[in-house]
């Protein structure tokens, strides 16, 4: 005789799913103890990255001290939690404006992404991985996701329009490279 499948719940509310599974990831403490980036996928599963390269944590200092330059209102976060149709992904760098993050102070993961969502690239990434986190960015209400790449050249894309700008729309003077701070 067949038993019957327990019922499994449906994930009707995502952003609430992943408000409660984000704060389940960051309150425990045998994943607190891993070396490397954590995020999640739809299913509230976690998604282990390793530990970036030195040269990555060098590209986001010298990103964010250019968008301070650039940006002196608003704040600048790095490893952004943002939820997604795809659970909880981290931005490398964001600029958020005050009124913005004030809505969401508190809160261990932005339900609202920040206005600029950046990617610093590493060896190990593919362009399929970008540009999905780019277009769940855009969903979840960037307005522009800037791409860091290896070479420290920047690409800037806008929600409005699917195709690369040769500059940034919040942020025109934004050079299309970054220079070493040494």
């Amino acid at each position: 005789m067949a038993t019957a499948a327990p019922e499994l719940p449906l994930i009707t509310d995502r952003t609430a799913f992943n408000i409660q599974r984000w704060e389940e990831v960051c309150a425990d403490p045998t994943l607190s103890s891993i070396a490397g980036r954590l995020e999640t996928d739809a299913f509230g599963q976690v998604i282990m990255n390793y530990p970036p390269a030195p040269e990555h944590g060098e590209n986001q200092v010298s990103l964010a001290f250019v968008i301070r330059q650039h940006l002196r209102s608003g704040h600048i976060i790095t490893e952004c939690p943002v939820s997604t149709r795809d659970g909880v992904k981290l931005t490398d760098i964001a600029w958020i404006s005050a009124e913005r993050r004030a809505a969401q102070k508190g809160q261990k993961v932005f339900t609202a992404a920040p206005e600029i969502c950046v990617e610093v690239l590493s060896p190990s990434n593919t362009r399929d991985e970008i540009d999905r986190k780019k277009h769940l960015y855009f969903e979840s209400g960037a307005e522009e996701v800037w791409i860091c790449g290896l070479d420290r050249s920047m690409r800037f894309f806008v929600r409005s329009a699917p195709d690369e700008l040769g500059t940034s729309t919040l942020c025109p003077g934004f050079p299309d490279r970054i220079d070493s701070l040494a």
